[in-house]
């Protein structure tokens, strides 16, 4: 079976809402709370901050992993 990629725009990412597929330390929702700019001016957003509702943990991936149906869903489900 394939899974979809999720549709995913950078500009848009910021306080967008993701789950999980397999959450991990009952961290199952997640939300954007911030996008990390390059060092290098004018360069491409590579990274944002996730939040787990849960836990408060904050921790930093590329936002294109984001688009990995097999990990993450767009929303809380």
């Amino acid at each position: 079976m394939l899974i979809p990629m999720n549709p995913v725009n950078p500009k848009k990412l910021l306080l967008s809402k993701w789950t999980a597929v397999t959450p991990a330390n009952k961290e199952k929702h997640f939300v954007v709370t911030a996008l990390i700019e390059p060092e290098t001016e004018g360069g491409a957003t590579e990274l944002v901050e996730l939040q787990a509702v849960h836990s408060g943990r904050v921790q930093h991936i590329a936002w294109r992993d984001l688009r990995d149906g097999a990990v993450w869903r767009q929303g809380w489900t």
